[in-house]
């Protein structure tokens, strides 16, 4: 059934990707932070006003997670209360919201893939703020899916690999942290596999990362490697050696085992999605092409 679907922060890293993969079986607006404004209740409602949507995907909010130590208020704004906005301005039309969280809810301690039934807890203010919006919306009482994602990368904005492969061709020469394991996920998987879940009509959370674990010094490595850049340096440190403001997550492996059982679709190998990211987005040729699916 084609619906009316509202995206919030379209024009970013995922909110692009989910306009258009959405797209082609579904009727989309979209805006962004120079249309409306997530920390005020009144421009919420009346973004919802103007639209009329049957569904809203929230890729908006506060992303610095370094910047959020010195910005708490400003973060928790946009992260937490927007959430808040967003349901009391969809409370009473039936309007289901897809929220966007992170693996940053997590402390990183549990060594195993976290599941949707663990309990989070948050060791920065970035995720801090991204767990109390995720507080909102299960308090709200209406329809949601609340997804969990983790290291992001995709076709607009900056993100870790546009920035080795600069460093890269640009240095010759790369530190980077060994100690930190998560999934790299490219955002036209993670708006496809959120396609399926609106599709389902299911309600939740479910955790959604491309498939398989590595450090970021590993994620480095293959980068490099599928850009076909020779001659770089690329030395492991451990993140006390970054002096970064936020801590960060030793391990926030996602398990999208519950995903999977609701579709019946896998999400692709970060390696086999990282090459068709390089190959198709950024048109540098690599080992081996894979169509889109």
């Amino acid at each position: 059934m084609t619906m009316r679907i509202l995206v919030l922060g379209h024009r970013g890293m995922l909110g692009s990707d989910v306009l258009v993969r959405l797209g082609q079986d579904h009727e989309m607006v979209g805006k962004d932070i120079d249309e409306f404004d997530l920390t005020r209740e009144d421009s919420c409602r009346k973004v919802i006003e103007e639209t009329n949507p049957q569904l809203v995907i929230n890729c908006a909010g506060y992303t610095d997670v370094d910047g959020a130590e010195d910005n708490i208020e400003k973060c928790f704004a946009a992260n937490a209360k927007g959430v808040e906005n967003l349901c009391l301005a969809c409370d009473s039309k039936d309007i289901k919201i897809v929220h966007i969280s992170t693996d940053y809810v997590f402390d990183g301690t549990k060594n195993d893939l976290y599941t949707e039934e663990d309990l989070p807890s948050p060791i920065n203010v970035y995720g801090l703020s991204k767990r109390a919006g995720e507080e909102n919306l299960e308090r709200w009482g209406g329809k949601y899916i609340l997804v969990r994602t983790a290291w992001l990368y995709g076709k607009r904005g900056k993100n870790f690999v546009t920035t080795i492969i600069e460093k890269a061709r640009n240095d010759g020469y790369l530190q980077v942290v060994d100690d930190q394991i998560g999934s790299p996920t490219y955002t036209w998987d993670l708006a496809g596999a959120i396609k399926l879940l609106i599709e389902k009509d299911v309600d939740g959370i479910f955790h959604l990362t491309n498939r398989g674990l590595c450090s970021w010094f590993d994620f480095a490595r293959k980068i490099v490697a599928l850009a076909g850049i020779g001659g770089v340096s690329i030395t492991p440190i451990k993140s006390s050696e970054l002096n970064r403001k936020a801590k960060r997550p030793a391990f926030s492996g996602l398990s999208s085992r519950k995903f999977t059982q609701v579709t019946g679709k896998t999400l692709r190998f970060w390696q086999t999605a990282l090459d068709d990211f390089l190959s198709r987005d950024l048109k540098i040729s690599s080992t081996f092409l894979n169509p889109r699916s």
